[in-house]
């Protein structure tokens, strides 16, 4: 909950921007906090940050204090669907509808700062004490240091409310009958409804979203800040023999993406999806519901893709500390994965069914809110056809082999819903006559390509 607040919050406020979400109230980040950045699995994925129990407390500097803004947010969810089925001798009507609704009230919000000149100042001639066991961890995992530089805080006692109610109802006449057999009818009615309201109760002075400098260190303990926004930190290699830091990855980051460069990443990827569309039936269809069904709550994805990233490094990984909502999806998607890792040693899981599903869900993690909710209305398997041929039509020619009676077919809801996922990663649909074209618009970062892993993937388990 709290962490799908400051997310939302962070995608409201400085969207594409420097601030970083707080994952949990208990994080008790202050100006100057040593923050770790971790190395991630894909290029293109946000790095994860670690806030850590140390600060620079010994670099004396000048807290500059301002208000922020009065935030108040609602985001809402309206599922319905229903079922009537008609056979010789029986027939069955289904109706659910479910919806939820995340309200936070964070009310005025403080931003704290450091003074960087300041900082820049007390920063000449200090050395990190290299032998300081943080420092040893996170040199030895090739993991990046920063410092708070700002913190968005509460200055009032507020409040997050969650909100979801699930109606169904099912009614339906069933007779029996055949030779020498007495009609058996069976007519039954029934309805569900669930609700739940939870609020959470935030302090005074709780930090929600941070920003961060990293620290580029020598190897002789002497630092030095990166002010810059594409600037990164890390340490310096000890090896005469290597140049650069340790800590930055290696590939390089679409910047201004083209349609050869993202072409070529699908192609390198393609081994992934070619082993998920080649799973048995049974197995592609459980994790095409499963992760679909998590797809309607942030915190539960985030949490199945913190299980994978164990999984991937051999680590055991808890079910225990996965949020309630879907707890069951997720331990079916576990499951599959397990089973299909059976037999297999650990030099030959590089291209297995876990790691090509942590590339889609990784995919799907780094989707907003607004995109979730849209994509989980076009989950179904013909609206996935479509979305393949113009994810090829996005990296190649920029003509789709999909024309503009594929799309006419669809409902203006789901075609609104698919306009609206290719345009949050920068990508516009035109349809010409009987013809559909896209146009990458040039920003910065890698919305196309993560868009088109996400919709690719979930197009291999529907096939």
């Amino acid at each position: 909950m709290f962490a799908t607040a400051t997310r939302n919050f962070v995608e409201e406020v400085d969207p594409g921007g420097l601030l970083i979400p707080v994952r949990s109230p208990n994080d008790s980040l202050t100006l100057l906090t040593v923050v770790v950045r971790q190395k991630r699995f894909w290029f293109w994925q946000k790095p994860k940050h670690l806030p850590t129990d140390f600060t620079l407390n010994d670099i004396l500097t000048d807290v500059i204090e301002t208000d922020f803004i009065k935030y108040n947010g609602t985001y809402s969810d309206n599922i319905q669907g229903t079922m009537d089925a008609n056979f010789i001798h029986s027939n069955m009507n289904m109706k659910g509808e479910e919806s939820s609704k995340l309200q936070s009230s964070f009310g005025s919000l403080k931003k704290d700062e450091v003074d960087v000149r300041k900082l820049l100042q007390d920063s000449k001639n200090r050395v990190l004490d290299m032998s300081h066991c943080l420092i040893q961890q996170t040199r030895k995992n090739r993991q990046v240091f920063g410092i708070v530089k700002e913190r968005i805080v509460t200055s009032q006692p507020c409040c997050v409310i969650e909100e979801m109610q699930q109606t169904g109802q099912c009614a339906g006449t069933l007779s029996l009958c055949g030779p020498k057999s007495p009609k058996v009818s069976l007519k039954d009615n029934g309805s569900l409804s669930k609700d739940s309201n939870v609020t959470m109760e935030i302090r005074t002075n709780t930090t929600l979203a941070y920003a961060l400098i990293e620290l580029e260190v020598k190897h002789d303990g002497r630092y030095e800040l990166c002010l810059m926004s594409n600037t990164k930190g890390g340490f310096e290699v000890d090896s005469p023999g290597k140049e650069g830091l340790q800590g930055v990855t290696g590939a390089s980051v679409l910047k201004n993406p083209e349609i050869s460069r993202l072409r070529q990443e699908m192609d390198h990827l393609c081994g992934h999806f070619q082993l998920l569309a080649t799973l048995p039936a049974s197995a592609k269809s459980s994790l095409l519901q499963h992760i679909t069904a998590v797809l309607e709550d942030r915190t539960s994805l985030s949490a199945l893709q913190s299980m994978l990233d164990q999984m991937l490094l051999d680590k055991s990984a808890d079910i225990a500390d996965v949020p309630l909502a879907h707890k069951e999806n997720i331990q079916a998607v576990l499951d599959v994965l397990v089973e299909s890792e059976k037999g297999l040693a650990k030099t030959e899981r590089s291209t297995t069914v876990l790691r090509a599903v942590h590339l889609v869900t990784s995919a799907l993690d780094e989707l907003t809110s607004d995109c979730l909710a849209a994509l989980r209305v076009c989950c179904s398997a013909d609206v996935l056809k479509i979305m393949e041929l113009l994810v090829k039509c996005v990296s190649a020619s920029g003509e789709s082999p999909a024309s503009g009676a594929d799309l006419a077919v669809l409902t203006e809801d789901v075609l609104s819903n698919i306009e609206h996922l290719f345009a949050s990663a920068n990508v516009t649909l035109r349809r010409d006559s009987d013809a559909v074209r896209t146009e990458i618009n040039h920003k910065p970062g890698n919305r196309p390509l993560i868009m088109c892993i996400a919709l690719r993937g979930l197009y291999s388990l529907a096939h």
